[in-house]
C-alpha cells in the first residue's frame, strides 16, 4: 500500500467527525487569520506611530494587538480540542477494530505469528498513529493555513518579493520528501524490530520457571539484545534524518531570508517601497518560519504514522474466518451424529498428511475414546471439528450437514472444549466460568462449580467467585485450574463435548470426584475424549487406535487387547499400570 493510499484511507475514518472538523478548521482558519494580521499590523505601528507619531493609534494599535492575541489563543484553544478528540476518537475505534480482526482471524494464522509481535501491532503500531492523528492533522490545518495568510500579507507588500520567496520553495519542499521517505521505510523496519523484542518478552515472561530452572536467563538476555540493537539501529538512523532536516531547512529559509533583506533593502532605499511595507513583509516571512518548520516536524511523525498504517491496514485487509458466515444457515441443536467422511488434512508447510482418510461415524450420546502415540493424529482430528482448521479433502458432517455450510457461531455454539493445558484469563473466577455464558445467573454458576467439585475451593478462596485467578490461573493449583475449565464446560452446557484428557492433572481422590461429574456431564451428550489414562479407555463406548494419521483399530478395550495390535502395544507401554477410576458412564 502506498504512501497516499494509506494516507487517504487514514482520512476516511474521519468522515464521522465532519462537524467537529469543519469547526476545528474554522477556528484553524481564525489562528492563521490573527497571524496574518499581527504581520500586517507591523506597517501601520511602524509608518503610522514611529514615523509619522499619530497619536490616535498609539491608543487603538495597542487594544488591537491585544484583542487579536486574546481571539487567536480562544480559536487555538477550540482547535487543539477539537481535533484531539477526534483524533483519539478515530485511533480508539481503528484499536478496537485491529483486536476485534485478529480474534476472528483463523488459528492458522496465529500459529504463524506470535502473540507478541501481534501485540505490538495493536500496541506500538497504533500508538504512532495516535501520536500523529490528533496533532498532525491539527497541524496540517493550522499551520498550512497560517503559512497561506502569512503570504497574503507578503504578496499585499510586495508581490515581486513574495514571487522571488515562492521559487524556493521547490527546494525545501523536494528535501522535506526524499527525507520523508526514507524516514517510512525506518519506521517499518523499527516497528518490525519492536514486535520482535515484544514477543521475546511475552515468551521469556511466560516461560519464567523454565527460564530459571535451566539457567537461560543468559539466553533470553542475548535473544532480547538482539532485537533491541536492531531497533536501535533503526531509531539512530531516524534521529540521524530528523537532525539533518532541521538545519537544512533552517539554511534554505535563511538563505531566503537574507536575500530578502538585501533586495527589499534595495527597494526601500531606491524610494520604491515604504519601510513599514518592508518590515511588514520581513515580519511575516519570520512569522511564517515556525508554522514551515512545524510542518516539517509533522512529516516525520506523519512517515512514522503511515509505516505504521501499512502494518495495521495489512492486517484489517486479511479475511477472516467468519468472512463466508453470510448467507450461511444455522446449526440446529445437534441430535443425531458426527461423521468424517474420508477426512484428510496437511499442515501449512508440510508435505506429510497429519491425518488421512480417516471414516469415522459418532452416534448422539457416544463417547470416544482417540489412543495413539504422540503424532498420530489425535489432535488434529479434534481442531477440525469446531473448524480451526478445515480438511485438505473429505469432509465432517454433523447431522448429515457438512459443518462448512453452517455458521461458525451457531458451529461452535453447540461445543465445548476442555483440554490438557488448562486456560484461563485474568479475570474473576466467576467470570472464567461463565466465559461461555456470560449471561449466566450466579446459581447456574454455583451449580457448575459444585457439579465440577470446584465450590470446595472456590468458598474458601478470599474473595469467593469473585477472587481473581491472575494471569492464566497463576493463583490456582493445577488441579484447581482444571475443574474450573470443566465448571465452564459444564455450564456451558453443549451437545457435544471435546476432552482432551481433563482430569489429567488432578490428584486421584480430585480425578474420582471429577469422573463422577463428567459421568453426569456426558449423559446425553457425544463425547470425543483424547485418553491418556487407563479408567477413561477402558469405560468409553468406543475405542478409536490411530497410527501415524490412520485410523487402525476400533472397539472395545477388551476386544482391542484380544487382538494383540497396535491397541495391545500402547497398553503396555502406556496403560497397563495406570489405576483405574470410576466409570464415566
Amino acid at each position: 500500500m502506498s504512501g497516499m493510499t494509506a494516507f487517504l484511507r487514514l482520512l476516511s475514518y474521519l468522515h464521522e467527525y465532519r462537524v467537529r472538523l469543519v469547526a476545528a478548521c474554522l477556528c484553524a482558519a481564525g489562528v492563521a487569520g490573527m497571524s496574518g494580521l499581527y504581520a500586517w499590523l507591523v506597517q501601520p505601528v511602524l509608518d503610522e506611530i514611529f514615523i509619522a507619531k499619530d497619536q490616535l493609534l498609539l491608543l487603538i494599535l495597542p487594544l488591537v494587538i491585544l484583542g487579536a492575541a486574546a481571539l487567536k489563543g480562544l480559536f487555538s484553544y477550540c482547535q487543539a480540542y477539537l481535533m484531539s478528540y477526534v483524533g483519539n476518537r478515530v485511533v480508539a475505534e481503528i484499536r478496537r477494530q485491529l483486536f476485534g480482526q485478529f480474534l476472528r482471524l483463523s488459528l492458522t494464522f496465529h500459529q504463524k505469528h506470535s502473540s507478541g509481535r501481534l501485540v505490538a501491532r495493536v500496541v506500538n503500531d497504533v500508538n504512532e498513529m495516535a501520536n500523529a492523528i490528533p496533532n498532525v492533522v491539527k497541524d496540517l490545518f493550522q499551520q498550512g493555513l497560517t503559512c497561506l495568510a502569512l503570504t497574503g500579507v507578503a504578496f499585499y507588500q510586495n508581490w515581486k518579493l513574495a514571487t522571488a520567496l515562492i521559487l524556493v520553495m521547490p527546494v525545501s519542499t523536494y528535501a522535506i520528501v526524499k527525507i520523508g521517505k526514507r524516514l517510512r521505510r525506518l519506521a517499518a523496519r523499527g516497528q518490525e524490530s519492536m514486535g520482535d523484542m515484544a514477543s521475546t518478552l511475552k515468551e521469556a515472561f511466560a516461560g519464567i520457571r523454565i527460564v530459571k530452572a535451566y539457567g537461560g536467563e543468559s539466553i533470553e538476555q542475548q535473544r532480547f539484545a538482539k532485537g533491541n540493537a536492531a531497533y536501535l539501529r533503526a531509531v539512530m538512523k531516524s534521529a540521524q534524518l530528523v537532525a539533518l532536516s532541521s538545519p537544512l531547512l533552517e539554511v534554505i529559509g535563511i538563505g531566503a531570508i537574507a536575500f530578502i533583506v538585501w533586495y527589499g533593502g534595495f527597494l526601500v532605499i531606491d524610494g520604491q517601497m515604504k519601510p513599514g511595507e518592508f518590515f511588514s513583509f520581513l515580519a511575516a516571512m519570520f512569522l511564517a518560519y515556525a508554522p514551515v518548520k512545524k510542518l516539517a516536524s509533522a512529516n516525520v511523525v506523519i512517515q512514522r504514522a503511515l509505516a505504521a498504517a501499512n502494518r495495521v491496514f495489512e492486517m484489517l485487509d486479511k479475511e477472516h474466518e467468519f468472512v463466508h458466515d453470510q448467507g450461511r444457515a444455522e446449526l440446529p441443536a445437534i441430535s443425531r451424529s458426527l461423521e468424517f467422511r474420508d477426512v484428510s488434512f496437511c499442515y501449512e508447510g508440510s508435505d506429510e498428511p497429519a491425518i488421512e482418510h480417516i471414516h469415522l461415524a459418532v452416534e448422539f450420546g457416544e463417547v470416544v475414546a482417540l489412543v495413539g502415540k504422540s503424532g498420530s493424529g489425535k489432535s488434529t482430528m479434534m481442531s477440525l471439528v469446531p473448524r480451526f482448521h478445515d480438511p485438505s479433502e473429505g469432509r465432517i458432517l454433523i447431522d448429515g450437514r457438512d459443518i462448512r455450510d453452517v455458521t461458525l457461531t451457531s458451529l461452535r455454539a453447540q461445543i465445548a472444549i476442555v483440554s490438557q493445558e488448562t486456560v484461563l484469563f485474568d479475570e474473576t473466577v466467576r467470570a472464567n466460568i461463565a466465559y461461555g455464558r456470560p449471561e449466566a445467573s450466579e446459581e447456574e454458576i454455583v451449580l457448575a462449580a459444585r457439579a465440577a467439585h470446584a465450590w470446595e475451593f472456590i468458598d474458601e478462596l478470599p474473595e469467593g467467585l469473585d477472587t481473581l485467578t491472575g494471569e492464566n490461573g497463576v493463583n490456582l493449583s493445577g488441579g484447581q485450574r482444571q475443574r474450573l475449565a470443566i465448571a465452564r464446560a459444564m455450564l456451558r452446557n453443549p451437545p457435544l463435548l471435546i476432552l482432551d484428557e481433563a482430569t489429567s492433572a488432578l490428584d486421584t481422590e480430585s480425578e474420582r470426584n471429577v469422573q463422577a461429574a463428567l459421568a453426569e456431564l456426558m449423559k446425553n451428550r457425544t463425547t470425543l475424549v483424547i485418553a491418556h489414562r487407563l479408567s477413561t479407555v477402558q469405560h468409553a463406548d468406543r475405542i478409536v487406535v490411530l497410527d501415524e494419521g490412520r485410523i487402525v483399530e476400533e472397539g472395545l478395550h477388551h476386544e482391542l487387547l484380544g487382538r494383540n495390535g497396535v491397541y495391545t502395544r500402547l497398553y503396555q507401554t502406556k496403560f497397563h499400570d495406570a489405576p483405574v477410576a470410576p466409570a464415566l458412564r
